[in-house]
């Protein structure tokens, strides 16, 4: 979700409103999804990288999460998403764990929809910490499997991702889902995060309806539908 400090300061506001804007620019996109029928949603809130930026800047997304999941888990849950939080959370504050924590416990059954946060999240830390569980278990590596890493995963159990939304230009993956997003589309909007809704949503999907989708064959299936984003 680029671009919501470029946002701000082109408006001459503080970095973190331009964090708020993004976080309201959520439910619409998220709204749009439900209506599209897609079902599995990864928003890339926070990566490992992130805390590197201004003390008060993280406090002050840190704080944005705990109040954000907060407010809005009684209508996800009602509405039968299922919220799951994708990252390291050591790092993450007591009360934020605790949040997390509720926010997956209350959810785990719903079944209508899969909301992803990632939150401390990092495509190689994931892979790291998923042979690092495998090993701990007794996993025999050397005899180590596709299908059993990708269980192992922060997404275990979920589709991989069809299609890749960047906004505010930027041109690279991030060390986003970097084993599950071997085959997944890409699209780049010039649009900042905070100005992305319905109407970008809809562009997104219609482009990648166009895309021939091959999987690294020779004529592959030209693609009409989206099973997760």
């Amino acid at each position: 979700m680029d671009g919501n400090g470029r946002w701000a300061s082109k408006r001459h506001l503080p970095r973190v409103a331009g964090h708020r804007a993004g976080v309201r620019a959520i439910r619409p996109v998220m709204e749009e999804c439900d209506r599209l029928g897609v079902h599995v949603l990864t928003l890339y809130a926070f990566s490992t990288e992130n805390w590197s930026r201004p003390g008060a800047e993280v406090r002050a997304l840190m704080n944005l999460f705990v109040d954000t999941i907060q407010r809005e888990i009684d209508e996800l849950h009602a509405n039968g998403v299922q919220v799951r939080i994708l990252g390291r959370r050591a790092e993450l504050s007591p009360r934020l764990r605790e949040v997390v924590h509720d926010a997956e416990t209350r959810t785990l059954r719903n079944s209508s929809a899969v909301l992803n946060i990632a939150i401390n999240y990092g495509g190689r830390a994931e892979l790291v910490d998923a042979v690092r569980d495998l090993a701990a278990q007794g996993t025999d590596l050397t005899r180590l499997d596709e299908a059993t890493l990708s269980r192992s995963l922060y997404t275990g159990g979920l589709p991989d991702p069809d299609l890749i939304i960047r906004t505010a230009g930027e041109m690279r993956v991030s060390n986003f889902l970097l084993w599950q997003a071997a085959y997944a589309e890409l699209w780049v909007t010039e649009t900042f995060w905070p100005d992305f809704g319905a109407t970008e949503l809809r562009d997104a999907l219609a482009a990648f309806a166009e895309r021939e989708r091959k999987f690294g064959k020779v004529g592959g299936k030209h693609s009409r539908a989206l099973r997760t984003g």
